[in-house]
């Protein structure tokens, strides 16, 4: 499992899907529907935010080992 801060940076590269576009904390703290200020002490405990990463990814039907794990589902034995 990926720790802390390679599951946001990895988080922030499919919110930016491609883009340029710089994403930042807030953007991030938005989309999972916490307050800036709860992912700032989130981010300096070096916690996963766990249940809103996986709320976030059934909303928009992803799949959520891509975001956790080095390689995604579909790359597992069956």
């Amino acid at each position: 499992m990926r720790d802390f801060r390679t599951i946001i940076e990895v988080f922030k590269e499919h919110i930016a899907n491609g883009s340029n576009t710089k994403v930042y904390d807030k953007d991030v703290a938005n989309l999972l529907n916490i307050s800036q200020s709860k992912f700032a002490t989130i981010k300096k405990r070096n916690s996963t935010p766990f249940v809103e990463i996986l709320e976030y990814c059934h909303q928009k039907d992803l799949c959520c080992s891509e975001i956790f794990f080095d390689s995604n589902i579909s790359s597992f034995p069956l």
